[in-house]
């Protein structure tokens, strides 16, 4: 069949056209605010053999999450999917990359025959375990963790399964979990009906060729990207700080990245064993981690499909802190994309300076849980206000402000200031861009924030989770680093409380006041060099102090 190019283009922006409406869709139907507020999901279309149609990415660590469980799914059930199936699956020993992010599988069919997939996975308030949230430091194994969920079918052949319905949500507490897979499978059925007209309209012949094509054309930008950096073997490596057992504690990521014309390879084999507790990554979300790092060094116009993955090796063996041996506690993994992240760019930072940015900030982050004393329901939030802090500066470029992890860089939105006082019980003191908390740099980091929240309710539980309360953020090629990440709670009577990274404080009484600081990205470049018009214009918008800049940019009074 001759292929037409600019068809192959209709289809590629069809496709995203696709799964950017079934994102919209999840953004007005879910409930919970870590869904419809901070959009912690992805949506996405494959085809017959699991492979990636597009995706629409809302948090980049959900980017290589679906397509490998889509592939569990068509070893595991062989010729027996039908139409009007819906498939759930969570589990990270089966190619899921954290427990609390639930896929929804629907298979679609044209004529009878297998023809694609859609699918969505979201982060659930809740998903069972011993801790309400999900997030669980004291866990050494996945039963501490969540209810495992290896894919079953929810409907079979458009039946509601009841027995197995009831089975996962009698395991986990919240109600409005079980409407947000509701949304979950309607935004996939939505996919279904998109994919189906668009096949209709062209013909499955149409359809395969074009969609070959432009897994092809999509391979040969990537390859072409890789050839632009030097042929060479990179090393480069990065630190996570406590496992939640151990004070002190400290484990290596190590990477040895080699490029080789057209072909990049990712080994990370010298990382650290895995831990006994969950600071613990599984496959996927490692691999996920080092698909979005290397997507910010590339053309960010080449399209998310099955093609842009093919030149890319990952190397990850198992028993290692990237991806733990069953039956390991392991939901912290999302949250090693950092340091995955840092090992990249310092490995690749001298073959090619001009793509790398110098160190975002590390997550540092807050779970609230407890009972609204105004409405008497359980709640589950995830801080998404305070935990933000901003990303490395890069040539020519300064950082982002207030954009969040590498792991969720333009995904994870703020909450609604006025939503979320509704949604909890607590109430916004304080919540603004902290002065001085971007690196230094000819090109300054972005900034972070400093947040206040009045703690309101007599039994508040937090869970805190993260990084980056050792270490500041680092600069490049001169420039500073960032400040240190820092929660703390300072109690009616006075009393202060730091609490560990990785923690649970249980029994939080009325009007405590939780401080929390999210430090900025590091600069790149000597700060000397700044435009000096940049530095005054910084000082008036009180990004940059006086005296910092008279003592790291040399400004003169």
């Amino acid at each position: 069949m001759n292929i037409d190019k600019i068809l192959v283009s209709i289809f590629q922006r069809a496709f995203k056209s696709i799964t950017d409406e079934m994102s919209i869709s999840l953004t007005k139907t879910t409930r919970s605010p870590i869904l419809c507020e901070a959009k912690d999901f992805v949506t996405g279309l494959y085809d017959a053999k699991g492979q990636m149609l597009e995706q629409t990415e809302n948090l980049p660590i959900l980017s290589f999450s679906l397509g490998p469980v889509c592939k569990v799914i068509l070893e595991q059930y062989g010729n027996d999917i039908h139409e009007g199936d819906v498939i759930i699956h969570n589990d990270v020993f089966t190619m899921g990359n954290q427990n609390n992010d639930v896929a929804i599988f629907k298979p679609i069919f044209n004529n009878n025959i297998l023809v694609g997939w859609s699918a969505a996975k979201g982060h659930q308030a809740d998903i069972g375990g011993a801790v309400q949230g999900g997030y669980n430091p004291n866990a050494t194994e996945v039963w501490q963790e969540a209810i495992r969920i290896p894919a079953v079918k929810l409907y079979e052949k458009g039946k509601l399964r009841k027995d197995v319905w009831n089975l996962i949500f009698a395991n986990i507490r919240l109600t409005m979990v079980q409407e947000d897979i509701k949304a979950q499978i309607g935004a996939c059925t939505l996919g279904e009906r998109r994919l189906q007209a668009f096949i209709a309209k062209y013909g499955q012949d149409v359809f395969d060729a074009h969609k070959q094509a432009l897994f092809d054309s999509t391979e040969k930008m990537m390859r072409a990207e890789i050839k632009n950096i030097p042929n060479g073997v990179y090393k480069g490596g990065s630190m996570v700080y406590y496992d939640g057992k151990n004070k002190g504690s400290k484990f290596p990521i190590r990477t040895v990245i080699t490029v080789k014309d057209e072909d990049i390879t990712f080994d990370f084999s010298t990382s650290s064993p895995q831990t006994k507790g969950f600071v613990n990554g599984i496959y996927t979300s490692t691999c996920s981690a080092i698909t979005l790092t290397f997507l910010q060094m590339v053309n960010p116009n080449i399209p998310h499909n099955e093609g842009m993955i093919k030149p890319l090796k990952y190397i990850v063996p198992e028993g290692t802190i990237l991806n733990a041996s069953y039956p390991a506690a392991t939901t912290f993994g999302n949250h090693l994309c950092p340091q995955v992240a840092d090992a990249i760019f310092k490995a690749l930072g001298p073959a090619v300076p001009e793509r790398i940015t110098a160190g975002w900030n590390h997550l540092l982050c807050s779970l609230f849980t407890g009972n609204h004393p105004r409405t008497g329901k359980k709640y589950v939030d995830i801080c998404f206000l305070g935990l933000k802090g901003g990303s490395g500066a890069m040539k020519g470029d300064d950082g982002y402000d207030h954009i969040g992890m590498i792991d969720a860089s333009g995904g994870a939105l703020d909450q609604d200031y006025e939503m979320y006082e509704q949604q909890t019980p607590h109430l916004i003191v304080q919540h603004e861009y902290l002065c001085d908390s971007g690196g230094a740099g000819q090109w300054r980091g972005g900034l972070g924030t400093v947040t206040q929240i009045m703690l309101r309710g007599d039994d508040t539980t937090m869970v805190i989770f993260g990084d980056g309360d050792v270490e500041p953020n680092y600069g490049l090629f001169g420039g500073k680093g960032s400040v240190l990440n820092k929660i703390e709670l300072k109690y009616k009577n006075g009393k202060k409380h730091i609490p560990m990274s990785k923690d649970i404080i249980h029994g939080i009484t009325d009007n405590t006041l939780y401080l929390q600081v999210a430090g900025g990205g590091g600069g790149y470049g000597n700060p000397k060099k700044r435009d000096k018009a940049k530095v005054i214009q910084d000082v008036r918008n009180e990004v940059v102090s006086k005296k910092a800049a008279e003592k790291l940019y040399g400004l003169k009074k």
